[in-house]
Order: structure tokens, then C-alpha cells, then sequence
């Protein structure tokens, strides 16, 4: 078994990583194998990246033959136990489970459940259409970042790479199978700007204005829009826009803007206890009974769900699970939720931040 280890002098990371954990205590992981199930392939290649002493290092335990599997894992593993927190990309579908198996295989004791850990592929995959990713594999990540590699070959082709090495011992062929997980691991310390957009999703907004535009669309009609200036936790690193629910988004660093229509228009805010109500048929509304009592029994009915209701015309913002309450809708069957846009509201910025990220998770909802 073969051990190399690289040090990116100067190499500095664009993600606050701190935030997640001492970087001291923080382990990447990338593994090369011989095949996609455990049972029937080989590690040949583990790579991992730990921050040390001002400087981010790679390290690599590489088998000449697949008879030093063992003796890879075992050091691999007793080189993990200095950390508590482990990040990878795709690694708990792919990495993890490996080594796990190949540990139990062995006899070796493997504590990567007592490690926090976090999946970048997972934490981003869920954000594909937002991004406009055509998948979400390492690679088009980096791309989509301008992160450069010197690596051209795919993970798949290196299997018959190391087949070959396997007979030949060349040197080329080893530093080829080596440059390709080196690159992995300096790609995953690269794009870890792209967890902003994670961050965009679930970590706290913070509208920092709020204003109301007016326009006319295409036909000439009037329209009214919300328009939220946002700022950031995390800067996003390329700049984004998406359309999807009727509204609009454009971020960039620190800031973005959110804008989403105002409906103005008489929607229905329908009461939940309808047994309690009668619904009049000329007013095309439903009244209390303690109220509606006097009213003559041929104007009035026993409420059903569907027409216990009153009616308001006023200004409406969406919302796509009960974010503010009362709630409005156009019928008892319409999927689509508003609340109405109050004086009060208008000066609540709080909820407007809250509303920001609410219409955020909408636009973004694998639906």
C-alpha cells in the first residue's frame, strides 16, 4: 500500500466551513473502487482532505493490488478516528456504506456513526431546476462554479486504468488513478460555495425593503406587484434567477430581489364549523345562527363546508401552505391559499422576511 499526501499551500475556502465545526475537526472523504457493489468490487483509492497546522491537505492511501484492501481500510480508519465531522459528495448512497461493509468484512470497527457528517450532492440535489443543473453530479457542479480540473476521465473509466496498473506498475497510470481522486478532493473544497443556495433555502432572509409597484401587462391590463430587496447570510456565488408560481427572483452576492403579484380581487375566507352557520342564497354568504336567526327561514339554509363562507374584496398576496392567518381562496376547492394584505401587515418587516423564504421554498418545491 502506497500513502501520498499534497499540501494546497495558499489554498483559502470561500464558505464559511467554521460555521459547521472546528475545521481542525472536519475529514473529507472521496473513495475509488473497482465496481459499484461491495460484494463483488474492491477499494483501491481512499482520498480524504483535513486542515492542518494553516493549511488545507490531501491525503491518499492507494492498493497496488486488491490484497492490500484490508491494510487500506484499516489505516484509513484509524487516521478518521482524529475527526468528528465528516463531509463528501453522494457519500452516504455510495462511500459510506462501502467502507462500512468492507470494514465489517474485515473485522474492523468503523465509527462513522458517532461522526456528524454532511452530503454536499444531497444538500444541493433538491435545488437542480432552480439552478438550471442538468444533474447534479460533481463535475456539472464544478462547471456551474468554474471550478477547473485537470482530470478528464470519469470514475467508471478508471477501473480498467487500475486493471491495468494492477499488471504494469506504471508510474503514469498511477499518477492518472491519483490526479483523478485529487481532484475530487480539491473539487469538493471548491464548490462548497454552492451550500449559499442551501443556506438561501434554510437559513433566515432578511427583507431589508419592502415596496408595492403598479404596471400594465402585455394586454394593457393594470397589475400589482410586491417587491422584496432581500439580504443573505451566505453570498451566492453565481449570480440566479427563476420563475415559477407567478413570480420572480434574482440573486446575486448578498442581495436578491423577490418579486410577487398582488391579486386584487373578492376571494372567500370559508369557516371551518359550518354546522354552526346558515348560508342566505341572495346575499351568497353564511351568518352565525346567533345571528342569522331572525332571518326568514325561505332566505336562508343549513351551511354546507362549501358555501360557509363570507366574501372580501381587497388585496391578496399568496401563499402556498397556511403561512398567515386568516386565509383566503377563490372556491371551497381551489388549492390556492391568500392573506390579505393589511395596514398591519404592511409594517410587520419581520413577516415579510418570513414570507420571502416562505415563497422561496415554493418556487424551488419538487412538485
Amino acid at each position: 500500500m502506497k500513502t501520498e499526501e499534497i499540501i494546497l499551500g495558499n489554498f483559502q475556502l470561500k464558505y464559511p466551513l467554521e460555521h459547521l465545526a472546528p475545521l481542525n475537526r472536519i475529514l473529507f472523504l472521496d473513495i475509488e473502487t473497482t465496481g459499484f457493489l461491495s460484494s463483488e468490487s474492491a477499494i483501491y483509492l481512499i482520498g480524504s482532505a483535513f486542515y492542518s497546522e494553516g493549511n488545507w491537505i490531501i491525503r491518499q492511501w492507494f492498493a497496488q493490488s486488491p490484497d492490500e484492501e484490508p491494510e487500506l481500510i484499516r489505516s484509513f480508519l484509524t487516521f478518521a478516528q482524529n475527526f468528528s465531522y465528516l463531509i463528501h459528495y453522494n457519500g452516504n448512497s455510495f462511500d459510506l456504506p462501502f467502507i462500512k461493509r468492507k470494514a465489517s468484512q474485515y473485522g474492523l470497527t468503523c465509527r462513522f456513526n458517532d461522526m456528524e457528517g454532511l452530503d454536499i450532492y444531497r444538500r444541493i440535489a433538491p435545488y437542480k431546476n432552480f439552478l438550471k443543473l442538468s444533474d447534479c453530479k460533481l463535475k456539472t457542479v464544478e462547471a456551474f462554479l468554474g471550478v477547473k480540473r485537470e482530470d478528464t476521465f470519469g470514475g467508471g473509466e478508471l477501473i480498467r486504468v487500475y486493471r491495468e496498473y494492477i499488471f504494469s506498475h506504471d508510474y503514469n497510470l498511477y499518477h492518472t488513478l491519483l490526479q483523478h481522486n485529487s481532484d475530487d478532493m480539491k473539487g469538493m473544497l471548491e464548490i462548497l460555495p454552492v451550500l449559499a443556495y442551501y443556506d438561501l433555502f434554510n437559513n433566515s432572509i432578511k427583507a431589508r425593503k419592502v415596496q408595492a409597484n403598479y404596471y400594465n401587462d402585455v394586454h394593457g391590463v393594470p397589475r400589482k406587484e410586491l417587491m422584496l430587496q432581500l439580504v443573505f447570510a451566505s453570498p451566492l456565488p453565481v449570480p440566479v434567477s427563476y420563475m415559477r408560481r407567478g413570480c420572480h427572483f434574482k440573486g446575486e452576492g448578498h442581495e436578491g430581489v423577490l418579486i410577487v403579484p398582488i391579486y386584487e380581487e373578492e376571494l372567500k375566507y370559508f369557516y371551518a364549523n359550518y354546522k354552526d352557520y346558515y348560508y342566505l342564497p341572495t346575499e351568497d354568504m353564511a351568518l352565525h345562527k346567533a345571528i342569522s336567526s331572525f332571518v326568514d327561514r325561505d332566505y336562508r339554509e343549513q351551511a354546507t363546508a362549501a358555501n360557509c363562507y363570507t366574501r372580501k374584496f381587497s388585496s391578496y398576496l399568496p401563499q402556498w401552505k397556511v403561512l398567515v392567518e386568516p386565509f383566503f381562496k377563490r372556491d371551497y376547492e381551489s388549492k390556492e391559499l391568500f392573506f390579505e394584505l393589511t395596514d398591519e401587515i404592511k409594517k410587520n418587516r419581520q413577516l415579510f422576511s418570513d414570507y420571502a423564504s416562505h415563497v422561496l421554498g415554493a418556487m424551488a418545491a419538487q412538485d
